[in-house]
């Protein structure tokens, strides 16, 4: 197989996806299963969506500003150390210090359980450099919550150095084949300070699959243990896997029936991790390319899904709706029956609705990945016998999240409590942020979301026009992004279009603006795209030394950088420059 034009799947234009109204439809759906991943390559960075008959149920991307911290492995410094609250905080490198409970602090016993009567006091001392894990984001002014129960997944096998027992994920069903798989984890594992915990994955997987997925880990263990007695604390020893190789490792299992990629270098890119991590799935794969500049998330109405999962307010089939709020540790869902009004009694009406509720109350809570305490507000039901079915229901339709979510029963006012597990950012933290205006009470569409919509009607405008150019007018911190560093992104999107793009920053576009300023003739439109003009002389604000260390100082007007000869020395301080060279993304310019 050619690695430069991988002979896998077909290619294909990508359809726009049909999606049948009503729960009839839903029940067929159903009924014959069908589960796809798409991965989407449009704006450069992977984002997989995992699509159960064609409903979107997952969506997993790494952050435009950073990479998930979950799993990281660490060296860290035990700062305090405090008794009255069971906890310390321990220096491993960001911006705030992370929070360890006792619980995650005490060696682990026989069995995989931890002592109860060790006090914080005991297992842990001021100025100590101990090893840990992120077992959960920091969020809001909360630091990370770190464990020294320290974890390693593969494809099949979970390591857990330091502890002793063989676990087997609940969702290997048959007796027969939990026993066979008990029995390779045992021989595997020896005598060796390790538990091994076997992954769904590993179901109908020989002992040669699960032996070289042991081995592998053993490896990053070890080079892990290496590091530690080298580094220096605070530092880093282990990264979790970026998007695409959390897909092969976590998502790919026997009911996926194809893989989809929507660009060529990104098939290159994915094909290479299916091969390591799961060869068995590469003839799966597609590359299905957009028609009509239309992307393939657009086509298969991924995206139309994924911005209802931001809306307060959730459409059911049948006419009734949900009402999901979330706070820092609650969330609240509301069932609704809106304007169905049922063909038999109001018990029957109450008891569809609910059941309708179900499925998608599950499937919300896994897209947005909300984790925490969840009270679930259903119509009240008075007939005991359809409350019990409610709650099978609900167990049914959460039974395919691997964050396996603890359903708790009804309370004495009739909500549903439940919990699941909450470890990372969810769905609206990576893709919204608090709103500056109103303190935080509503949100807004964060500033990588919004560059992504800018692309898009960038490239409609440029699909209706014949110029050579386009001068596009957004919000600096939106410039900045669709601009990229050294003018990389702006670049690869003219490559993409054979245009022209010149991007220019104004405090006077709200954040979700975009304005098409300019079309026409490149030499017209780069002239009115600076914002300033050699000779000019401006006051700015020197805001930082520039990175070069050679004495300059560098301003912003507008997001467009002002490169200022000697003004490292005046950081802080407003200064009158005089300009020397004007670029399409910088400008130089000296001191007068």
């Amino acid at each position: 197989m050619n690695e430069e034009q991988p002979a896998i799947g077909t290619e294909r234009p990508a359809r726009r996806s049909r999606r049948r109204r009503g729960h009839a439809a839903h029940t067929e759906a159903s009924a014959n299963p069908t589960k796809e991943i798409l991965v989407s390559f449009e704006d450069f960075d992977p984002v997989v969506a995992v699509v159960e008959n064609g409903r979107l149920v997952e969506l997993d991307l790494d952050p435009p500003s950073s990479r998930r911290l979950v799993g990281n492995i660490y060296k860290g410094k035990v700062q305090n150390v405090l008794p009255g609250m069971q906890a310390a905080f321990v220096d491993i490198g960001l911006e705030r210090n992370a929070f360890l409970f006792v619980a995650d602090a005490r060696p682990l016993l026989p069995g995989g359980v931890a002592p109860t009567r060790l006090g914080i006091q005991d297992v842990v001392r001021a100025g100590e450099e101990i090893l840990v894990q992120i077992a959960k984001e920091p969020s809001g002014s909360k630091g990370a919550r770190i464990t020294r129960h320290v974890s390693i997944p593969g494809r099949y096998l979970v390591v857990v150095p330091g502890a002793d027992h063989v676990g087997i994920s609940r969702r290997v069903g048959d007796d027969a084949e939990r026993s066979r798989l008990r029995a390779i984890a045992e021989g595997l594992r020896g005598d060796g300070p390790f538990g091994l915990i076997v992954r769904t994955a590993a179901a109908e997987r020989t002992a040669e699959d699960l032996e070289g997925d042991w081995e592998q880990l053993l490896a990053t263990w070890r080079a892990i243990e290496e590091d530690a007695q080298r580094a220096k604390a605070p530092a880093i020893l282990y990264q979790e896997l970026d998007v695409v190789q959390r897909m092969a490792r976590d998502l790919l299992n026997g009911d996926v029936q194809r893989i989809v990629v929507d660009h060529r270098d990104g098939l290159i890119r994915v094909a290479d991790v299916v091969r390591r991590v799961a060869p068995h799935y590469a003839e799966r794969l597609e590359l299905v390319v957009p028609s009509d500049g239309e992307s393939l998330f657009a086509a298969q109405g991924i995206e139309a899904q994924s911005e209802r999962a931001l809306a307060r307010k959730v459409p059911l089939p049948s006419g009734g709706s949900l009402v999901i709020d979330q706070t820092e540790a609650l969330t609240v869902i509301d069932v609704n029956t809106g304007h169905f009004v049922g063909q038999n009694s109001v018990d029957e009406t109450f008891l569809q609705t609910n059941l309708e509720a179900t499925e998608e109350i599950a499937r919300q809570i896994r897209l947005r990945d909300i984790g925490g305490i969840i009270v679930i507000d259903f119509i009240d039901m008075d007939v005991p016998a359809h409350r019990k079915q409610l709650l099978a229901a609900l167990e049914q339709a959460c039974r395919p999240d691997h964050s396996k979510p603890e359903i708790l029963g009804l309370t004495s006012l009739g909500l549903v409590e439940m919990t699941r597990k909450k470890a990372r950012q969810g769905l609206r933290e990576i893709l919204t942020k608090p709103c500056p205006t109103c303190d935080g009470c509503g949100r807004i569409a964060a500033e990588g979301v919004l560059a992504h919509r800018a692309r898009q009607l960038i490239r409609s405008a440029l699909r209706h026009s014949n110029a050579e150019a386009v001068l596009v007018e957004v919000h600096p911190d939106v410039a900045a992004l669709l601009i990229g560093g050294s003018g990389a992104a702006v670049r690869q999107m003219e490559e993409e279009t054979g245009r022209s793009i010149f991007i220019r920053g104004s405090s006077e576009c709200r954040s979700d603006e975009v304005r098409i300023r300019s079309q026409g003739d490149r030499t017209a439109v780069e002239a009115e795209s600076r914002p300033v003009r050699e000779g000019q002389r401006l006051e700015l604000r020197v805001e930082r030394a520039h990175a070069s260390g050679h004495g300059h100082g560098i301003a912003k007007l507008d997001g467009y950088v002002i490169d200022i000869g000697g003004g490292a020395a005046h950081v802080g301080e407003v200064v009158m420059v005089e300009v020397i060279r004007a670029f399409r993304t910088y400008a130089k310019a000296k001191m007068v």
